[in-house]
């Protein structure tokens, strides 16, 4: 039989200092940074603005973000991407994962304002790695064709080799963000339609190209 030891003390638990994250508040800052994208644009938002918009200082905003380009990720995240699954596409079909990417895409934007969403596709041009952050943060949205779905073509002969993402990654969101600002619909009918006459033929085509072609995302 063993006794305890009267005299060892208990663990301590650890105490943390500082002021809990307030999760409410913090959606309240990031639904405010996605309205003034839509505003002002990527290139002129500011933490000064965003904190006069929701109203709180700049301090706050500096220990949840480090950059404006962390702030703003974390707000597309938390909105427009907010349903977007982390698990990678993989239908077994090329046709199956571009339509699988671009119903990822058309959800996103139908969640956005419209011109947040024009916004974001142009803040692609000022910074090119923020779209490449927000998939790391999301999963794929549909703005990029990962790597994964090309090689997975490739192997299975739908794609021929050297295929690049250049026609997806140019053509899908302008394409949604236009029906979109025209009220024009795009739902599956339309996605399978695209995708079988525009995209799929334009990435076969693709491994022609010489050099490898920048798009938006790129």
């Amino acid at each position: 039989m063993s006794f305890r030891n009267s005299h060892t003390a208990d663990p301590v638990p650890e105490v943390r200092t500082g002021r809990p994250r307030d999760a409410a508040r913090e959606v309240e800052i990031l639904a405010c940074v996605l309205e003034l994208v839509g505003e002002v644009g990527y290139d002129a938002l500011t933490f000064e603005a965003v904190a006069r918009r929701a109203r709180a200082s700049k301090a706050t905003l500096y220990r949840r973000w480090e950059t404006k380009r962390d702030m703003v990720v974390a707000a597309v995240k938390a909105g427009p991407a907010a349903g977007t699954s982390a698990d990678p596409v993989d239908t077994g079909s090329l046709r199956g994962d571009l339509i699988a990417l671009c119903e990822r895409l058309a959800t996103t934007m139908d969640a956005a304002d419209p011109t947040m969403s024009l916004m974001l596709l142009h803040a692609g041009l000022e910074d090119p790695d923020l779209c490449r952050h927000i998939e790391e943060a999301s999963g794929p949205t549909g703005a990029k064709l990962p790597a994964s779905v090309i090689s997975a073509a490739i192997t299975r002969g739908e794609l021929p080799a050297g295929a690049q993402p250049f026609p997806f990654e140019e053509i899908t969101g302008s394409v949604l963000l236009l029906r979109r600002l025209n009220g024009l619909p795009a739902g599956a009918e339309y996605l399978a339609h695209l995708v079988d006459t525009v995209l799929v033929p334009a990435l076969r085509a693709s491994a022609s190209a010489e050099p490898p072609l920048p798009a938006i995302f790129s």
